[in-house]
């Protein structure tokens, strides 16, 4: 018949780790199945996510097989755990670096149209939206010195990002238009820069307007604890124009005069260290990740460590694309040689050779998933959706995917920030580069849905999407992204649902399962069977349960939908007194119009 019992557990031999995907290879399941199974241990994994034997035996056990661990060998003694922070750099070795300028304000205050003009290139009008959406970092020569600058978005979903670029920061250009004054993100910055504590000053921009009125923003900057000299502060402000070019020079001339008076210095002469401005997923060159030298150099060939990321520096570029061998104090740089993109903000260090720093980030996964194992021993998903019955919240299960980290961090920043009392907005996976199968997989498991912003979706995730109704909304936009989830979080109270039925399957034999009970026999009568539909059991007229359908057999094979007049084996979840002639209803809701 359809559903051949199992009389004893299988056993299945497993190695220390593996993929969710060759699990299910492993136990003839599907990827699918596996998450889910993973989803209700309190573990969120997607398809190609290495799991321990641990974690793999309690599913394999749920799927009634009986693990053991294969080829395990004698554990050689622990090596010596290598020191994560390095000895502070004798004085005597430091030497003066240039300094490192950040460029913050509100959106359209001229933010990188100033930097166009220090640079002398014109960038901006190819930006979607009119919105810078990645963080670059450039240099610019003056009289003989170097300056670095880092240009941050001013848009508030960029919040994250303006934050990161104070921290890496020694000097914090803040740019206010002078027609426009202190806006909600100008004041963002102003607490940014502050709470880095890095010396700021006020570029005035947009004189050249008819409505400028530089004394009305000195006057509003008080109100945020910046005051300038003019009102016997010692918060430089200079006014320019970035499209007339006027007062560059002063501006100049101030970040100089402040970074001799904090006199910047670092040692060239020491390995690496670094701080990552922006990765990405390259179509041609793969992760590439553009890096700061904070101190030390950095050199082509050298092994480092990147959060839980072990690379060689293959290649390195300059900010005009040249290659380059090396890279001192305060150079931005973009880096090849690691395997996936790092994390924005992520700190980046030169280790002895590639066996330390595969160590290093050994020792760092393992004290994160000690730190995690706490966290997943609460986390239930049968009580997290009776908690979400038993009140009025409600929540909207998200997969990001963009085409950089740092627009990834702060766009879940601003969805998170969405949730309201009825609603919850969680996002379970934030990545780089396409939509792929797996992320669909994810999202069919947790009836989530997938947001791209500027990244393409594979063709496989696609069909797979279309094929199971998962809703994939793709934007280069960050506002009209954000609008769209406030619109669907607005259409998520208590909305109304009509029930419908898809088929109906007597019952005509019944299989026990060590595993699963009782599984029922069943031949349908009419419409079509779907593995995850609502089933109503039905005894002599009258309905006695409710279920959910976990499971659809056509003789061995777990199928996702069966016809009418074809037998198959029905398992329901927390159900399994079956009676023969028990009618199976397969219904589902739908919304109302």
């Amino acid at each position: 018949m359809t559903a051949t019992p199992t009389s004893k557990p299988r056993p299945v031999a497993l190695p220390a780790a593996l993929t969710v995907k060759e699990l299910g290879d492993t136990l003839g399941v599907s990827a699918v199945e596996i998450i889910k199974r993973l989803m209700t241990h309190g573990v969120m994994a997607s398809m190609n996510q290495s799991i321990d034997f641990d974690t793999a035996a309690i599913v394999s056990v749920d799927l009634g097989f009986d693990p053991s661990e294969a080829g395990a060998v004698e554990t050689a003694p622990a090596a010596a755990p290598v020191a994560e922070e390095e000895a502070p750099d004798d004085p005597a070795l430091l030497k003066p670096r240039p300094p490192v300028v950040t460029i913050l304000g509100h959106v359209d205050h001229g933010k990188t149209s100033l930097l166009d003009t220090i640079r002398k290139t014109k960038v901006a009008a190819g930006e979607a939206g009119g919105i810078t959406q990645h963080v670059g970092a450039y240099q610019v020569e003056r009289n003989g010195n170097t300056i670095t600058f880092i240009d941050t978005p001013g848009h508030a979903a960029f919040t994250a990002m303006r934050a990161r670029g104070a921290q890496v920061t020694d000097i914090a250009v803040l740019v206010v238009a002078a027609d426009d004054g202190v806006m909600p993100q100008t004041a963002e910055a102003i607490s940014h820069a502050q709470a880095a504590g890095v010396p700021m000053i006020v570029a005035i921009n947009k004189m050249d307007l008819p409505g400028a009125n530089p004394d009305r923003v000195k006057q509003q900057l008080t109100e945020h604890n910046t005051v300038v000299e003019d009102y016997g502060g010692d918060v430089i402000a200079v006014p320019v124009s970035a499209t007339k070019g006027t007062g560059i020079e002063d501006l100049l001339d101030s970040i100089s005069l402040v970074a001799e008076v904090a006199e910047l210095k670092a040692n060239p002469d020491r390995p690496g260290q670094a701080v990552v401005i922006e990765a990405e997923m390259d179509p041609s060159r793969g992760p590439v990740a553009t890096l700061l030298v904070k101190n030390g150099t950095l050199r082509q060939g050298d092994a480092i460590v990147v959060g839980e990321i072990s690379g060689k520096v293959k290649a390195m570029f300059d900010y005009k694309g040249a290659r380059i061998r090396e890279a001192g104090p305060s150079t931005p740089v973009v880096v090849m040689g690691l395997d996936v993109a790092p994390e924005a903000g992520e700190r980046v260090r030169v280790v002895a050779d590639e066996k330390t720093a595969r160590q290093i980030v050994d020792e760092r996964k393992r004290g994160r998933e000690a730190d995690e194992q706490t966290d997943h021993a609460h986390v239930n998903l049968d009580t997290l959706f009776n908690e979400i019955s038993a009140g009025k919240l409600k929540e909207l299960i998200i997969i990001l995917k963009t085409d950089v980290r740092g627009s990834a961090e702060a766009i879940k920043s601003s969805l998170e920030r969405l949730s309201t009392s009825e609603v919850k907005v969680k996002i379970i996976h934030a990545g780089t580069g396409a939509v792929s199968d797996s992320d669909a997989m994810l999202a069919e498991a947790s009836n989530g849905i997938i947001l791209a912003f500027n990244a393409k979706t594979d063709p496989s995730a696609r069909k797979r999407a279309d094929a199971t109704g998962v809703d994939i909304r793709s934007y280069t936009i960050i506002y009209q992204l954000l609008e769209d989830i406030e619109k669907a979080l607005a259409g998520m109270y208590e909305p109304v649902y009509n029930t419908v039925v898809d088929g109906h399957a007597e019952v005509r034999q019944l299989f026990k399962s060590s595993k699963l009970g009782q599984i029922a026999g069943c031949f349908v009568l009419d419409g079509t069977l779907r593995r995850g539909s609502n089933v109503r059991v039905i005894r002599k007229g009258a309905e006695i349960a409710k279920s959910r359908c976990e499971g659809l057999k056509r003789f061995q094979d777990d199928v996702r939908e069966v016809a009418s007049g074809y037998e198959c084996g029905v398992v329901l979840s927390g159900f399994d007194k079956f009676a023969e002639g028990d009618v199976l209803e397969f219904i589902h809701e739908e919304r109302a119009n």
